[in-house]
C-alpha cells in the first residue's frame, strides 16, 4: 500500500497550524498574541476545557510561537510562526527533541514525572526553550504533584510547562497558583456550522445545511467531535451529506416532529401528543433526545417571548414564532422546567416512551380546564368530587364511594360498605350491598314563600327549611352586608382565607370586577397580566382629564414587572375602556381576587350546609359511626 495515499480524517487533516486557524477560541487568541508580542511570558500555562476544543492544539501553537526561527532563519519570538522552519515542521510531526508531550492519563505516578523533570536539567538542543506539554494533569497522583511543585514553580529560563485537562477542579491548588490559567469555551453550534462549511467546501464534498446544523448540535460544543462525525456522515452518505440520512445517522428528532409535539401542548390535544410519542416509538427516536431538543426549542421560544426577536435567518424562525404566539410565556416556562427535569423520568419507568407521554401530558394536567375531569371510580373513601355540569343557577356537591352499583330507580341503598367511609369496627354481614357510586346532592330554587328549599338526592328529594340550608351563591360583587342576611357571614369569614379576611368593599370595586370579569371572560389578559388585574384594588377614577385616569394600587411591586401595565391598558382599550392606568404600591383591601375568594367560600359553606342537613347522610352517619372527611367537598359552579 503507498502510504503517500493514505487517507487522513478531518479532524487531522484540518487541526490549526496557527492562531490564525484557531476556532471559536478568540478571548485565549488575544491573550496569548498579545503576551508573545510583547514578550511578557510566564513559565507555565493551563488550558482548560471540554474535549476537542483545541487545548492540545494550542500548546503546539504556543510551542511554534516560542521556538520560530523564521523562514529565513532569523527568526524570533512571534504570534505568527512561520510553519515552514524546521522547528515549525518538527513539532507538527511531532519529533521536535524539545517538545515533550506527556498523556498522564496513562503515565500518572511519581516515576514518569521524575524523569520528565530529569531533562529539565538541559538546556534545548535544537529550540529557543524546552516546552514540556502534560495532557489530562488531573490525572496525576498526589505524589507526582508534589513531586513537580518545586520544579514548577521556579524552572530554568529556558524551560516552559503547559499544562492542559478537561477537570481542573481535581487539580491541586498549588499547582494552579503556580500557573496562568485559560479557560477553552465549547464551541457554539453556528461556530460549529460555520466552520464545517468551509471544511467541507474545500473537500469538495456537497451538502446540505440542514444536515451540518444536526452534526453541529450532536457535537456539543466539541470541533473535533463535529470533524469526526462529519467523517462518518460522509462515508454514511456515499460522499454526500443529506439532511435526512444525517439525521437517520445520529438517532436525531426531526425539529418537525419536536414543533408538533410543543404545537399540541399549546392547543391542549392530548390525544395527538401520545399518538406523535406512539410514532416516536415506531420511528426509533431517542425519548432523552426529543426532551433534548424540546428544551432547546423552548429555550429559544422563551427568549422570543421576552425579547420579541430572532434569528430570521434561522430557516425554522417562521415556526418558533408561531410557536411563541401560540404558548403563553408561563407555560413555556413550565414546559421547560418538566422536559429538563423529565430526563431524570426516564431511567425510573419500564419504558422509556410511556415515561416520555407521562412528561408531556403533565404539562396538561397542571393546565387549568385542559383536561377534563371524571368522575372517580372505586375510591378508597367517602370522597366528594365533581359531577357532570348542573344546571344554570343550582349548586351541586357530589358524594363519590368504590362501587359502579347504582339503584335502578334512583333510589339510595344504605346498606353501606364500612371501608367505604370512616367508621368505628362493627361486623358486617359478607352479603352487604355495594356502596354507592355517586350521590349528587342539588340545591333547587326557592318555593314562592321563599320559607323552604328542595334538595334532590339521587331521585329522593327533602325540603329543609331555610335556616338549614345556606342561600345559593351570590354574586361574588356582593357586600359583607348582604351576606350577613341569612346568618351566615360569620361562617364565611372562617372559611375566607387570610386575603379575604380584610376584605372591604368599595364602590370602585363594583366597577373595577365587572370590568376584570370582562376581560378574563374575553380572555384578552392572561398569565401575568391576569395576576395584576386580579390581585389590584381600583382606588379613584379621574375623569376630567382625557383619556381617563384610573389609578390601581398592588401589594407586590413584582406584579407590575416588565410591561405588564402596559399590556393590561392595551386590554381595557380593547374592550371598549380608552383609559390610561396608573400603579402604586400598598395595602388593598378590595380586589377581585379577594372577591372571589369571598364567593368561593360562600359556595363552599352552602355546599356544607346542604350535605350536613341531608336525612340520608344523617342516616349513614348515625348507624355507621362514620364522618365526612375534612376537606372532601367542593362546590360545583353552576353551568
Amino acid at each position: 500500500m503507498n502510504l503517500n495515499m493514505a487517507y487522513t480524517v478531518l479532524a487531522r487533516k484540518y487541526r490549526p497550524r496557527n492562531f490564525s486557524e484557531l476556532v471559536g477560541q478568540e478571548h485565549v487568541v488575544q491573550a496569548l498574541a498579545n503576551a508573545l508580542t510583547s514578550q511578557r511570558l510566564h513559565h507555565a500555562y493551563l488550558f482548560t476545557g471540554t474535549r476537542g476544543v483545541g487545548k492540545t492544539t494550542v500548546s503546539r501553537i504556543l510551542a511554534k510561537s516560542l521556538n520560530c526561527l523564521g523562514a529565513d532563519g532569523q527568526g524570533d519570538i512571534t504570534a505568527e510562526p512561520c510553519g515552514v522552519c524546521q522547528a515549525c515542521v518538527d513539532i507538527d510531526q511531532g519529533r521536535f527533541v524539545d517538545y515533550t508531550e506527556l498523556d498522564a492519563a496513562s503515565n500518572r505516578g511519581v516515576d514518569e514525572v521524575q524523569s520528565l523533570l530529569e531533562q529539565a536539567v538541559y538546556k534545548p538542543v535544537q529550540g529557543r526553550f524546552k516546552v514540556f506539554m502534560i495532557d489530562e494533569v488531573h490525572m496525576l497522583t498526589n505524589t507526582a504533584f508534589n513531586a513537580m511543585l518545586k520544579t514548577l514553580e521556579e524552572p530554568p529560563e529556558y524551560l516552559k510547562f503547559v499544562l492542559a485537562t478537561t477537570d481542573p477542579q481535581k487539580v491541586p491548588v498549588t499547582v494552579l497558583s503556580r500557573c496562568l490559567q485559560f479557560n477553552l469555551r465549547p464551541m457554539p453550534a453556528d461556530t460549529v456550522v460555520s466552520h464545517l462549511t468551509s471544511v467541507l467546501n474545500d473537500e469538495q464534498v456537497p451538502f446540505e445545511v440542514g444536515a451540518l446544523r444536526y452534526i453541529g448540535r450532536a457535537a456539543q460544543g466539541s470541533m473535533r467531535d463535529a470533524l469526526s462525525l462529519t467523517d462518518q456522515a460522509i462515508a454514511y452518505g456515499a460522499g454526500r451529506l443529506d439532511e435526512e440520512p444525517v439525521r437517520k445517522m445520529l438517532g436525531a428528532v426531526d425539529r418537525a416532529h419536536v414543533f408538533g409535539l410543543i404545537e399540541s401542548l399549546a392547543h391542549n390535544d392530548g390525544a395527538r401528543v401520545v399518538a406523535m410519542v406512539d410514532e416516536a416509538r415506531l420511528q426509533g427516536l431517542s425519548a432523552a433526545t426529543t426532551l433534548e431538543e424540546m428544551a432547546s426549542t423552548l429555550q429559544r421560544m422563551a427568549v422570543m417571548q421576552v425579547t420579541g426577536q430572532g434569528d430570521s435567518a434561522d430557516p425554522d424562525y417562521e415556526a418558533m414564532h408561531a410557536l411563541a404566539q401560540a404558548m403563553p410565556a408561563d407555560e413555556t416556562q413550565l414546559l421547560y422546567s418538566l422536559c429538563i427535569h423529565g430526563r431524570a423520568d426516564l431511567g425510573l419507568a419500564p419504558d422509556e416512551y410511556a415515561a416520555l407521554t407521562m412528561v408531556l401530558l403533565r404539562l396538561l394536567a397542571f393546565k387549568p380546564g385542559a383536561v377534563q375531569r371524571t368522575a372517580e371510580k372505586k375510591s378508597p373513601k367517602l370522597t366528594f368530587n365533581e359531577p357532570p355540569a348542573p344546571d344554570s343557577g343550582d349548586t351541586e356537591a357530589v358524594l363519590t364511594s368504590t362501587s359502579d352499583v347504582v339503584s335502578e330507580h334512583g333510589e339510595p341503598p344504605f346498606d353501606v360498605d364500612p371501608d367505604v367511609i370512616q367508621t368505628t369496627p362493627q361486623p358486617v354481614a359478607d352479603e352487604v350491598l355495594p356502596a354507592l357510586l355517586t350521590v349528587p346532592v342539588r340545591v333547587a330554587s326557592e318555593d314562592p314563600v321563599g320559607s323552604r328549599r328542595t334538595v334532590a338526592l339521587n331521585g329522593h328529594t327533602t325540603q329543609t327549611s331555610a335556616d338549614a340550608t345556606a342561600s345559593p351563591p351570590r354574586a361574588v360583587g356582593a357586600t359583607a352586608a348582604a351576606a350577613a342576611e341569612d346568618g351566615t357571614e360569620g361562617d364565611v369569614r372562617q372559611a375566607v382565607s387570610a386575603p379575604t379576611a380584610d376584605w372591604q368593599p368599595t364602590p370602585e370595586g363594583d366597577h373595577w370586577y365587572e370590568v376584570v370579569q370582562q376581560l378574563v371572560a374575553g380572555a384578552h389578559v392572561t398569565a401575568l397580566v391576569r395576576e395584576l388585574a386580579l390581585q389590584s384594588q381600583l382606588l379613584a377614577i379621574d375623569a376630567q382629564k382625557a383619556p381617563v385616569h384610573w389609578l390601581l394600587r398592588i401589594e407586590r411591586e413584582s406584579l407590575n414587572q416588565g410591561a405588564n401595565s402596559e399590556r393590561l391598558q392595551a386590554a381595557l382599550l380593547a374592550c371598549g375602556f380608552d383609559v390610561q392606568l396608573g400603579i402604586e404600591l400598598g395595602l388593598v383591601q378590595d380586589t377581585p381576587a379577594k372577591r372571589l375568594a369571598l364567593g368561593q367560600a360562600q359556595r363552599l359553606h352552602a355546599a356544607e350546609e346542604v350535605i350536613l342537613a341531608d336525612e340520608f347522610v344523617q342516616q349513614m352517619m348515625r348507624e355507621f359511626g362514620g364522618s365526612i372527611v375534612a376537606g372532601t367537598l367542593k362546590p360545583v359552579d353552576a353551568a
